[in-house]
């Protein structure tokens, strides 16, 4: 989808979240806004609220106050959060947190699948992006026998398979062996997509 309107594609205003049996806030008016060709790094320390702030984007957590937008519309309810999810796609920090399905394949498909592709189509797009992410060959691989690296790619098509506007990927590069790690840096530097990068 191409934004013509010059909206923000994502925007979280004044964001504020406590952690519930907490009493130290993480987020105190937190603000951020994504627009269409948008390429940002989320910098800060560990503890420092950046999973929750993307956490919050999505719709995972409910911040006790402020608002997030998806195209100028507050994404409160179910519908403006299926809307935002099929539009905005999401790299857990743990690629276990992503992957559930038994085969590669499976994990890679279930996104189409549930976007309405019939399961021929979703099953080509998926080959397709193992394909284009230099998986040829995984499709069949238990996906709970996959080295943290070999997951992490396979969670990133499997977010890719659904052809995102936008993607927030949360510490892609994080416990990754040399290799890999530069690896997903081309593959992310080839990627002209929207985004942000936590770091």
């Amino acid at each position: 989808m191409t934004d013509t309107t010059g909206t923000p594609l994502l925007s979280l205003d004044d964001i504020h979240f406590t952690y519930p049996g907490t009493t130290a806030p993480v987020l105190r008016g937190a603000t951020l806004h994504l627009a269409q060709g948008d390429r940002l790094g989320l910098l800060g320390h560990n503890g420092s609220g950046k999973t929750t702030l993307l956490h919050i984007a999505m719709g995972l957590l409910r911040p006790e106050s402020g608002t997030v937008h998806h195209r100028n519309a507050v994404a409160h309810d179910e519908a403006s959060l299926a809307a935002l999810r099929r539009d905005i796609g999401f790299l857990f920090q743990n690629a276990d947190d992503q992957l559930f399905c038994p085969t590669v394949l499976e994990d890679v498909a279930f996104g189409p699948l549930n976007l309405g592709l019939p399961p021929e189509q979703a099953r080509e797009r998926a080959t397709q992006t193992l394909q284009g992410l230099g998986l040829e060959g995984f499709g069949a691989r238990v996906t709970h026998r996959l080295s943290g690296g070999e997951k992490k790619m396979v969670a990133l098509a499997s977010v890719l398979s659904m052809q995102p506007t936008a993607l927030l990927l949360d510490e892609p590069t994080n416990d990754l062996d040399p290799a890999t790690r530069q690896r997903l840096i081309d593959v992310l530097n080839r990627m002209s997509a929207t985004h942000i990068i936590i770091s």
